[in-house]
């Protein structure tokens, strides 16, 4: 599926405003990982708390997402869009001007959580506009607003070395001042949008084994995507004394590469079966993530993580190929439960990287756990292709009842 043809067909306006409102939320999301070193030193955390306080807006934006899919489906998505950028004002406003202790900025992080929720906004309200044969690359498109843990990681540390990292988050209100103008400007409703219905009906795709299964697989490929986006930081700086601004720009290099390939795996996705990538992917994630164990020099780990972040990206573009056409009818209420495991996992990447570093001295034992977890992935893959028919189709057409009638795996 071309570009071209997704600019001739659906609404381009609200594909960019869905761009836009990910990226910007997304920037926001992983604000504390990308100032994590200035903020760290500050309040002298251990390396535990260090784990724990970067990954508290991925926890927060992980049960947020769940409830605001609900609201995308059963409300205007772009009102709840919108209602999330005014919220957002709030963290960043405290983070700039209040003085800061470790509660404090627990606290910061579990309101600048929320901004991970954009994820079942903007997707479900790219993705209503258009056939199921152009979700991989319209969602890829969409979904590539994660390129904002570039911008974090890149400008974040270099600002805060020029006027501190509170006045980061004062920055931050003037990107965020002009996408909510944008958004509220370009982004339209589908009339595809479904009418609303009573949170029991949507609470079904719950009974769905699919659902829990997207769930693992997206919180090995979300789950390290985002969850390395936000620690790597302070493993560049622990682990090779890296200062925070090149600590930054690796990280935005890794995630950078992640980023813009996520859409290359909706289309490979596309052309080739999201089953059918998403086993090659989960057998490299496990491959790179077992020789991230070894802690190789840095000039040999750095390209060992900006190759795992970019299969990370693609592996997202391929979860994400299946679960709208599997989950058409609650698209919102699909993508906020698989977004929240996903963010989950990258909750659970930084808190386990740094309780294995306070407990054993060494990031390797974590490293083999994530190399197992994708393992345990590829191997469900696997099994569920073998052993459930509908793991054996693409889900690109779909019955009334969202079942799925064609197969490539």
């Amino acid at each position: 599926m071309h570009i071209q043809t997704v600019k001739r067909s659906g609404s381009p306006a609200t594909v960019l405003a869905s761009f836009l409102h990910f990226d910007l939320c997304f920037t926001i999301w992983v604000l504390l990982g990308a100032l994590g070193i200035y903020i760290t030193k500050d309040l002298g955390l251990n390396d535990a708390q260090k784990g724990l306080m970067v990954a508290i807006p991925t926890l927060s934006g992980s049960i947020a997402r769940i409830f605001i899919g609900l609201l995308s489906d059963r409300y205007s998505g772009k009102l709840v869009g919108t209602l999330m950028l005014i919220f957002l004002f709030i963290p960043l406003l405290v983070g700039w001007l209040a003085p800061i202790n470790f509660p404090l900025i627990i606290l910061v992080g579990l309101m600048l959580g929320v901004s991970g929720a954009s994820f079942a906004v903007a997707l479900p309200l790219a993705s209503r506009w258009y056939p199921p044969e152009q979700q991989g690359l319209v969602m890829g498109i969409s979904a590539a607003g994660n390129i904002g843990t570039v911008i974090s990681n890149y400008f974040a540390p270099r600002i805060a070395a020029s006027f501190g990292w509170q006045a980061v988050m004062g920055f931050c209100i003037i990107p965020l001042a002009i996408v909510f103008l944008v958004f509220v400007l370009l982004a339209k409703d589908s009339p595809n949008q479904p009418k609303g219905q009573s949170i029991s009906n949507y609470l079904v795709a719950l009974k769905r084994g699919d659902l829990w299964w997207f769930c693992l697989f997206y919180s090995v490929t979300f789950g390290g995507f985002v969850g390395l986006g936000t620690f790597l930081p302070i493993f560049f700086n622990v682990q090779y004394k890296l200062s925070a601004i090149d600590a930054g720009s690796l990280t935005a290099l890794a995630a950078f590469m992640g980023s813009t390939l996520r859409p290359l795996g909706g289309y490979l996705s596309d052309k080739f079966g999201g089953i059918r990538m998403l086993t090659i992917f989960f057998t490299l994630i496990a491959l790179l993530y077992a020789l991230a164990s070894f802690l190789f020099p840095l000039n040999i780990m750095g390209w060992l993580i900006v190759i795992s972040v970019s299969i990370l990206g693609m592996g997202n573009g391929a979860v994400f190929q299946l679960v709208p056409q599997r989950f058409r009818k609650e698209i919102g209420i699909a993508t906020g439960i698989v977004g929240a495991f996903g963010g989950l996992g990258g909750f659970f990447l930084p808190t386990l990287l740094g309780s294995v570093k306070q407990l054993s001295g060494s990031y390797a034992f974590g490293m083999l756990v994530l190399a197992l977890l994708a393992l345990v992935a590829l191997i469900a893959l696997r099994l569920l292709v073998a052993f459930r028919e509908g793991w054996r189709l693409s889900w690109t057409t779909l019955s009334p009842e969202g079942e799925p009638a064609s197969a490539q795996s």
